[in-house]
């Protein structure tokens, strides 16, 4: 379907289930998924809500829908002989798109069923580490540990990205020492803290990438051992 330059589904074309999805997408982009209904969702396509239901049968499966548009977006990268910097530019690729669709990762974690365009990505994703020489058993194992960095995200345990976060004054920095210290030396060393190997301050980016690396050289480990063992 071609969407016009202002990134708004063109109300001239024909209703279909994906022009639905793509419409919801692009509300959900400028509005925020919590503002979308089948009724402002008609109107931004200029039709009554009732007639979205001739293409879909409730919100569950616009999300679902909205979602599968998104990884559908993921470009696949070439493969070449160095398979972590390929599968490390694969998941960078799939987090580039979540940045776009930020409510997206929201949606992801509540499906309960997988699209086709999440299944090809998936598969995709398997495929460049049956290349790398892992056997499926370890290639299973591989999916698991990555989790939802596959996709380009991770749940973090709380929120502490915040960009104009100020620095703590004295009296909480010794309220952490005296009952968190560990905590507290965490605290003090980002607030202080030049660049080291891994980044400086505590960037989700920065984060993202330290984990993943962390989990690929692991994988690249096991991979290893299983074709000593099996050789």
């Amino acid at each position: 379907m071609t969407t016009p330059a202002s990134g708004k589904p063109d109300s001239r074309a024909p209703l279909s289930r994906e022009r639905v999805f793509e419409a919801a997408v692009a509300y959900a982009d400028e509005h925020g998924i919590e503002e979308l209904s089948m009724r402002k969702l008609g109107q931004d396509l200029g039709v009554e809500a009732m007639s979205l239901y001739y293409h879909v049968s409730n919100k569950d499966e616009i999300l679902d829908g909205m979602v599968g548009h998104v990884v559908a977006q993921i470009e696949i990268q070439p493969v070449d002989d160095d398979w972590k910097a390929g599968m490390r530019r694969q998941i960078m690729a799939a987090r580039q798109v979540m940045a776009r669709h930020p409510w997206a990762i929201g949606v992801l974690e509540t499906r309960k069923t997988m699209s086709p365009s999440i299944m090809r990505y998936f598969d995709t994703v398997s495929g460049l580490f049956r290349q790398a020489g892992f056997s499926v058993d370890l290639m299973h194992h591989a999916m698991h540990a990555l989790g939802s960095r596959v996709l380009g995200f991770s749940q973090e345990l709380f929120d502490d990205s915040g960009d104009d976060q100020p620095p703590m004054d004295d009296a909480v920095v010794r309220h952490l020492q005296e009952g968190y210290p560990n905590i507290a030396a965490i605290v003090e060393e980002i607030q202080h803290q030049e660049a080291t190997i891994v980044g400086s301050g505590c960037d989700d980016d920065i984060e993202f990438r330290f984990a993943l690396d962390i989990l690929l050289d692991g994988l690249e480990r096991h991979r290893d051992l299983e074709q000593e063992r099996a050789g």
